[in-house]
């Protein structure tokens, strides 16, 4: 299988949507390039005494809708092309869902697997002390990503505030809600797929109460398997795999007792009364909805031809690549695309800087029927874009937010 550059997927994106929408010159330049882009070193006292240097980044690629919003990674294989890549990304879902947001990223290249937990919090002080003058709740507000977790930002909002001499909880998004984080963020990214999902079914008049599968169970899997049940009223999980390995069950595996076992053995390998499965043949199995929910590129040249899900939705970050696109489209499977598969997360990130500014929190229920509006909305707005331009699911997707994020840079002058 070809490697991918994924600045170089994100930005031949772009300019299949700019020449859709018949966009100029300038403004498809100005699309296709982040505004501003910051590398820095952070030295790190560690553990043991010694100091480390530490490389990162942030990367801000259109706030012409807003500020910018996006996570920080912690990741050993950082680099400035995936996070342009993923900056990119979040200013396309923002605008997709129509949020009044830009699109950022940031990154140190580090391995958090071998911190303890002082040194974690060392290196997310020492990173907002290299960003302080670029971010804020009205500038550019992080999250997090890879890594990363709800402690991180309570350090790095800490850090944050305590250098401003100022309260700003909206700087950072997805805290601890004793400290300004929202009721329904752990799920959101989960439930934003699944009602997408819903829709399509109704759409496409496929049996919500059928088959489903997931490839990948962390966080947004697990929720996944869940919320399938509850938001669709039914249906069977019969397959499900993770970095370790995969399980199967024709007539059906108990999402609760999965996600249970999972949690306590770290993997769904040698779930009781299940068969062992290849991971990779989870993908392809003849189940009406696919949650692709771990790697990118998942879905790849090698084994498109295999993939028999009705509906795809991508749960995970670029899990299909753009060879692949197009024969799904072909073959006539419905892809949700990631960009608005997995936007429930930072529609309600959007909704916590809501609430921060307000100092009035909603109670779960309110943010749930929120975030379905915003969701059901957009799912119908790409729907309509991708039956009006004749295009593939992706390419409407990416249709609607360049649409939207152009007429804001023309609106203001820029282009």
């Amino acid at each position: 299988m070809r490697s991918y550059n994924s600045f170089e997927v994100e930005q031949q994106q772009v300019l299949e949507a700019a020449r859709i929408l018949k966009l100029d010159t300038p403004t498809t330049e100005l699309l296709l390039w982040p505004q501003r882009e910051y590398k820095f070193t952070m030295p790190v006292k560690m553990d043991d005494g010694r100091s480390r240097v530490f490389h990162g980044y942030r990367i801000q690629h259109n706030t012409a809708r807003g500020p910018a919003k996006g996570g920080i990674r912690f990741h050993p294989d950082e680099t400035a092309d995936t996070i342009r890549a993923l900056a990119g990304w979040m200013t396309w879902k923002t605008a997709v869902v129509d949020l009044p947001l830009g699109g950022g990223k940031g990154g140190v290249v580090c391995d958090p697997r071998t911190f303890s937990d002082r040194e974690l919090e060392t290196i997310a002080r020492a990173y907002v002390r290299a960003v302080v003058d670029l971010i804020g709740s009205d500038r550019d507000v992080p999250a997090p990503d890879v890594y990363t977790n709800p402690q991180t930002m309570a350090w790095m909002m800490d850090e944050y505030e305590t250098m401003v001499r100022h309260h700003d909880p909206g700087v950072m998004t997805d805290k601890p809600t004793q400290i300004g984080g929202t009721e329904g963020r752990r799920d959101a990214t989960a439930r934003g797929g699944v009602i997408t999902v819903r829709e399509a079914c109704k759409v496409l008049g496929i049996n919500p109460h059928g088959t489903y599968a997931i490839q990948g169970f962390g966080n947004a899997g697990q929720r996944a398997a869940l919320l399938h049940q509850e938001l669709l009223g039914g249906g069977s999980l019969i397959a499900v795999c993770d970095s370790r390995g995969g399980v199967y069950r024709s007539n059906g595996l108990n999402p609760v007792e999965l996600v249970s076992h999972k949690l306590k053995t770290g993997s769904v390998s040698g779930f009781p009364g299940a068969e062992p499965m290849d991971r990779d043949a989870v993908l392809e199995l003849g189940v009406d909805i696919l949650y692709p929910s771990a790697l990118e590129n998942s879905i790849n040249e090698a084994n498109v031809d295999r993939i028999k899900a009705k509906i795809v939705c991508e749960l995970a970050n670029g899990p299909t690549t753009p060879e692949a696109d197009l024969v799904l489209h072909a073959k006539g499977i419905h892809v949700i695309p990631d960009i608005l598969a997995s936007a429930g997360g930072v529609t309600v990130s959007y909704f916590e800087m809501v609430q921060d500014k307000y100092m009035y929190f909603w109670d779960e229920p309110l943010v749930h029927k929120r975030l379905d509006t915003k969701l059901t909305a957009a799912y119908h707005t790409v729907r309509k874009a991708i039956e009006e331009k004749r295009v593939h699911p992706r390419l409407g997707a990416m249709v609607v937010g360049v649409a939207r994020v152009a007429e804001a840079c023309k609106l203001r002058g820029w282009v």
